[in-house]
């Protein structure tokens, strides 16, 4: 069984995947950890987010393995630090160029073939266009602002409520409008809005959609 999680910034996808993933006995990958491991790479290697060409050569060369909220490249644990906000401008270039998006695809395919729940932004309309089931989640700014806040607080990290709010905006609306693959419900997925419902509540939603297709 594939199911796909898709939704943007702070929208609770990883969550919920985790927790889904959990009640149907499945992995779960966030394949957003992906892009974030590509990127830390890439700054630690002093290559800049605008070269295409050398980005995606590095995209290409590294293999990545995802279990739950841990992510490896190569071998090596990259999970500490994943979030740094060190990263966050270049983040969306970086996602979205093209030859670093189609190497990433095909290890995301491999890593679910076998069964998965996985999160992102693209998992149902190209990573997996003909999943068994189909989610997306959306969300306030108010909210998604408040749970980005949460999880930062949790890790221990200092919260600028009013930046973390610019970049929230900034990075939905450049994943929307991105050419290739943009951030958009497939057009068979189940739109759930998360802003009144709690964790249980979305994953229950979830759940009870997919005994019901089964």
């Amino acid at each position: 069984m594939i199911v796909t999680i898709d939704g943007g910034v702070a929208s609770g996808k990883s969550a919920v995947g985790k927790r889904v993933a959990e009640k149907l006995g499945l992995p779960f990958i966030d394949s957003g950890l992906m892009y974030r491991a590509v990127t830390r790479l890439a700054t630690e290697r002093g290559i800049s987010p605008h070269d295409a060409d050398a980005v995606t050569t590095l995209a290409e060369s590294t293999r990545m393995r995802i279990e739950g909220e841990r992510v490896w490249a190569d071998g090596h644990e990259l999970t500490e630090g994943i979030y740094d906000t060190d990263y966050a401008d270049a983040l969306p270039i970086i996602s979205a160029i093209p030859g670093v998006r189609k190497s990433l695809v095909e290890q995301q395919r491999q890593l679910g073939e076998s069964g998965v729940v996985m999160a992102g932004r693209d998992i149902g309309t190209v990573v997996f266009p003909d999943a068994d089931h189909k989610f997306f989640l959306i969300a306030s700014l108010d909210e998604k602002v408040r749970r980005r806040a949460a999880q930062y607080e949790r890790r221990g990290e200092r919260v600028d409520e009013e930046a973390m709010r610019k970049e929230v905006e900034m990075r939905d609306r450049v994943d929307s409008e991105r050419p290739v693959a943009p951030l958009r419900p497939a057009a068979d997925a189940v739109i759930i809005d998360t802003d009144h419902l709690d964790l249980d509540q979305v994953v229950e939603r979830i759940l009870e959609t997919v005994r019901q297709r089964r």
